[in-house]
Parts: structure tokens; sequence; C-alpha cells
């Protein structure tokens, strides 16, 4: 399936009614992983990431429902998978539809405290990707709505990643690869034939709270992997504060536009 095809259709994947405005030209290209038990962490995510950039990059929701419509997504549901992008994640890239320069992707559960933009300063073309490189056991076996932990190694590398767009690995990884490799293939990074193309990334780009001590300076993304303040048994993790100084930002920009609508009634 030509990449084209993925350009064609690439606006039909989000939802342009829960996106504020952004620029026309967009600096950088942000995908968040999309789950319908977590729409409010998708909004602070994608409202912090705004922010920080001034509207400068464009925020898309990979959402499974929409790119299994158009036939990019096949793959049986998976009923113990602990997100709905699990996989689809993977299809960062090939969405993006671009074959140069670079394009992120993350979780819901994330906090941005400063421009996403600076993680792209300063890497190497050489590389296929870019990930922060865990090396932690899990402290909970249960995350937070429930879902039993899975362990495996390189285990939420995949949870933040920067895609060299030019890198002929990364340009391989298309819809028929996601939706045929296993699980591990992917999340372990397999598809980079060579395994110094995996480049590394300042820890406090994928801080994993609750995983970590609370460091003196405050990351510069928060990763709430294991349950957020948006579940009330996950309030008193640390920063939550942070997140719901967010939400409550979200939640007066969503007001202050929807007052003039019903005003204009």
């Amino acid at each position: 399936m030509a990449r084209k095809y993925g350009l064609e259709l690439a606006d039909r994947i989000w939802d342009h009614s829960v996106v504020p405005a952004m620029t026309e030209t967009p600096s950088a290209k942000i995908y968040v992983g999309y789950d319908t038990r977590e729409d409010i962490a998708w909004q602070v995510a994608r409202h912090s990431l705004l922010r920080h950039s001034n509207g400068e990059v464009a925020v898309y929701p990979i959402r499974q429902s929409v790119v299994r419509e158009l036939g990019l997504y096949t793959r049986p549901i998976d009923a113990t998978a602990t997100t709905e992008f699990s996989l689809t994640r993977f299809l960062t890239p090939y969405l993006a539809a671009q074959t140069e320069g670079w394009v992120v992707f993350c979780d819901c559960d994330f906090l941005y405290t400063t421009d996403v933009r600076g993680v792209l300063d300063g890497l190497d073309p050489e590389k296929a990707v870019y990930v922060v490189q865990h090396e932690y056991d899990p402290s909970q076996m249960v995350k937070m709505d429930g879902k039993k932990q899975t362990v495996y190694p390189r285990k939420n590398w995949s949870s933040f990643m920067v895609f060299n767009c030019a890198h002929p690995d990364v340009q391989a990884l298309t819809p028929q690869v996601v939706n045929s490799a296993s699980p591990a293939f992917l999340h372990r990074f397999d598809w980079i034939a060579d395994q110094s193309h995996v480049g590394a990334l300042d820890l406090d780009w994928n801080f994993l709270e609750g995983e970590y001590p609370k460091p003196d300076r405050t990351p510069r993304v928060v990763h709430y992997t294991n349950g957020g303040p948006w579940f009330d048994e996950w309030q008193n993790v640390d920063y939550a504060d942070l997140w719901l100084n967010e939400r409550d930002l979200y939640l007066r920009s969503e007001a202050a536009v929807a007052e003039p609508a019903l005003q204009d009634r």
C-alpha cells in the first residue's frame, strides 16, 4: 500500500471538533495513542503539548476504530491488551505520510511541561528511532483500570518514540508489517536491522511516575504509566497537581469556546 494512501486518508483520522486551533504549517507532528476509556487523559496531554508549543505543532489521536474503518489495522481485537493503541502506535510513521524529518508518538497518559520540539534538537540522522531506554522492574502488577501489568524486555521504550521518516527501516514499517508481526517484534524494535540505530533520549523525556524517585527538577515529560489522577484511586501520585492544573486549563478553554456558541442560539 503506497504511502500516498496514508496521506490521502490522514485527514479522516482525527476528530477535528476536539482539536483546538493549530498553525497551518506545523513545525512537528505528534501522534497520541487514544483509548476510549481515557478520553480526558488524551485531552489533557494534547492541551499541554499545544500550550507549551504555542500551537505550532500538530497533535493527532490514533483511534483504533478509525484505523480499522480505513483498513489500516486488521488485527483481531485483543481483550488482554492494556490499551487500545498497544500496536496501532506503530502506524505513526505511515500516517505521517512523509519521507523525511521526524515524527513523535506518545501514550495518552503523558503530561508535557516543556515544548516537545526540544526533543528534536541534535538528533542523529543515522538513527531510525529515539526512545528513553528504560531498565526497571514495574512496581505495580495491576495497572490503573484493573489491567494486569505485563513485564517484557524494553518495556515502555515504545511509549515515547521519535521516528526518523527518512530511515529505510521506518519506511518499511507499513500497515502490513504492523498487522502481521508479533507484538514482541514490534515493541522490542526488532524491525530495526541495526540495533545501534535505536537512539537514546534523556530519562526526563519519558519520566515514569511511580517507577523512579521524584527528582528535584520537574521532568520535561511526566508519564503516569501505572495510573493518573483521572482515576479516583490514583489521586496521590507524584505530579498529580500539575496534571489537575492542566486539566482545569483545558476545561476552561473548552468552556470559553462553548459560551459564544450558546449565546448565538
